[in-house]
Parts: structure tokens; C-alpha cells; sequence
């Protein structure tokens, strides 16, 4: 099993929403914001980026506006909790409970009459020429669609501007010590705001790439509690990119490992205890990789102009 194609292969595109997810997670969070209307932002992503395909649109004008979309969630999330400084977590909660609520009583609103949900045409695999002739590595990484790949080249972009330009310093600076940012003439509110938005945007593309790449189709629930597993995939990363990409594929890999175990095993081990393996040894996983990880030191601690 280890030695498939076929496993690697679905290993990198299990990965590809949680690489999107929790790379915009770990932006927000970097910022000191902390955003649990994840879920909701993806599930909205999924859908609106499905819907406008189906309604005719092309599927990269179905990225920019579920990108968009979830930039707009983002803001909204940014003016509740950076701006008031309102609870974090209520206010990311309720952007989950609205946006997916929102999402199904959309879909149910443009199709009333449909009962098996409608398929579209989605992002065809791409084999990049010479990379996907290498035995194992060329034909798992290098056959995919658009969208693995520009998730993939989020991870070092990601980094790079967080850890060798002036924005990313920032972005850094007001997540540790936003009085200090401050100090120095930086509008703390503004670059929060604008990293939620960013963040958001991502998470967005994530449940996106479910629909028009993967299942051609949007179904309630298919988010699945992705965007939860984005937030501890944060923590085991210790906020740094290079290592939330691992977490993604290895969560994607404990995932794709218990379908291929579920389907070869007899009919007496009830099918739940295999859709709860990923998450038992994510939890595992987490757990050790996560005991000496150093938070953002402002993370949920909301910025107020004047005070100390």
C-alpha cells in the first residue's frame, strides 16, 4: 500500500483543502486573531464556487469569487472582533453557524427541485512534463490539478512573505507585541483585519477545490470538519508554513490509509472505527509535536488604540 501510486497520490489531494485551510488559519492566527468561522467559510467557498459553474461560469472565475467571498467573511469577522474587539471565539463560531446555514438555504433556494445533487465539469489533472514521468514521486505529485499545485506553492510564498519582507514582520510583530507595532506608526486594526482577510480568502479556495476539482458536486456536511482539523494542524505546525504542509499531507495520509484499510478488512470491524483512526492519531500526533509550540504571545488578546 505504501509503494501505490494510487495512495501517494490521493494523499496529495486529500491534503490540498487542509493545505489551503491551514495556511489561511495560520496567517489570521500569526496576526493574533484567532478565526473558528472556518468550517462555515469553507462550506461557503464549496458552494458558491460550484453554483457559479453550474450557472455557466468558468472555473477560474469560480475561484476569485469564492476567494472573494471568503475575503468578505473575513472582513466580517475582522470588524466584530478586531475592530470592537469582541470574543474571538463567539464571533468565529457565528460566522460558521451563519455562513453554512447561509450556504444550504442558498443552494436550496436556487435548486428547489433538485434531490441528487448535479454534476459539473471540473479541473482536469495535469501531468507536468518530465517531473510526472519520475517513478512514484512524478506520477503521485506531478499528475494533478491547477489547484493542488497553487496550494502547494502557497507553502513557500507563505513563508517568504512572512519571514523575509517587510509585511510578513509586520504581520508578526502585531500578532507578538501589536503595542509595540503600534510604537512604530503601524496601524495594528488595519494589518489585523487585512490578514483575516487574507486568511479567509484561502480558507474559502479549500472548500472551492472540494467541489470543482474533487466531487464535481456540492452535498451538505461535505466539509466534514475539515476547518477544525485546519485550526489543530496550526498548532502542530507551531505556526510555521513548512510545517503545516507536513501536517496536511500526514493527516491526508492517516485519512487515505483508513479508506484502503476500511475496504480490504473483514465486515466485522464496524466501518467507524476507521473513520475514526485520522483523528485519533492526528490527536496523537498533535499532542507530541505540539508540547513545546511557542503561540503568537497576542493571539486572542484584542488591540484597543491608547490602552496598555
Amino acid at each position: 500500500m505504501f509503494v501505490s501510486v494510487g495512495f501517494w497520490a490521493a494523499t496529495v489531494r486529500m491534503a490540498t483543502p487542509l493545505i489551503f485551510g491551514t495556511i489561511g488559519e495560520l496567517i489570521c492566527e500569526r496576526a493574533g486573531v484567532l478565526n473558528l468561522g472556518i468550517e462555515g467559510i469553507m462550506t461557503f467557498g464549496a458552494m458558491i464556487a460550484w453554483m457559479w459553474v453550474y450557472q455557466g461560469g468558468d472555473l477560474w472565475t469560480a475561484v476569485a469569487v469564492a476567494a472573494g467571498c471568503g475575503a468578505a467573511w473575513g472582513l466580517l469577522h475582522a470588524i466584530f472582533s478586531v475592530y470592537l474587539g469582541l470574543s474571538q471565539h463567539v464571533t468565529g463560531i457565528g460566522i460558521t453557524l451563519l455562513a453554512s446555514s447561509l450556504s444550504y438555504f442558498s443552494f436550496r433556494l436556487l435548486l428547489p427541485d433538485v434531490s441528487t445533487p448535479p454534476k459539473i465539469q471540473p479541473f482536469e489533472s495535469i501531468a507536468i512534463p518530465g517531473l510526472s514521468e519520475i517513478p512514484v514521486l512524478g506520477e503521485a505529485l506531478f499528475t494533478q490539478t491547477a489547484l493542488t499545485y497553487l496550494a502547494l506553492a502557497t507553502v513557500p510564498l507563505c513563508w517568504y512573505v512572512l519571514y523575509r519582507t517587510p509585511l510578513g514582520l509586520a504581520v508578526r510583530m502585531v500578532g507578538e507585541n501589536p503595542m509595540a507595532a503600534a510604537s512604530q506608526g503601524l496601524d495594528v486594526l488595519a494589518i489585523r483585519a487585512g490578514a483575516v482577510c487574507t486568511g479567509s480568502a484561502l480558507m474559502s479556495m479549500g472548500g472551492a477545490f472540494l467541489t470543482i476539482s474533487v466531487f464535481d458536486a456540492f452535498y451538505f456536511e461535505m466539509i466534514n470538519g475539515r476547518g477544525w482539523i485546519c485550526i489543530a494542524l496550526v498548532i502542530f505546525a507551531s505556526w510555521r508554513p513548512g510545517k503545516a504542509l507536513f501536517g496536511a499531507l500526514l493527516f491526508a495520509a492517516f485519512d487515505a490509509l483508513q479508506i484502503r484499510v476500511q475496504q480490504a478488512s473483514s465486515t466485522l470491524i464496524p466501518y467507524q472505527f476507521f473513520l475514526m483512526l485520522p483523528y485519533v492519531l492526528s490527536i496523537v500526533a498533535l499532542i507530541i509535536m505540539s508540547r513545546k509550540a511557542a503561540y503568537p504571545k497576542a493571539l486572542l488578546v484584542p488591540f484597543r488604540r491608547g490602552e496598555r
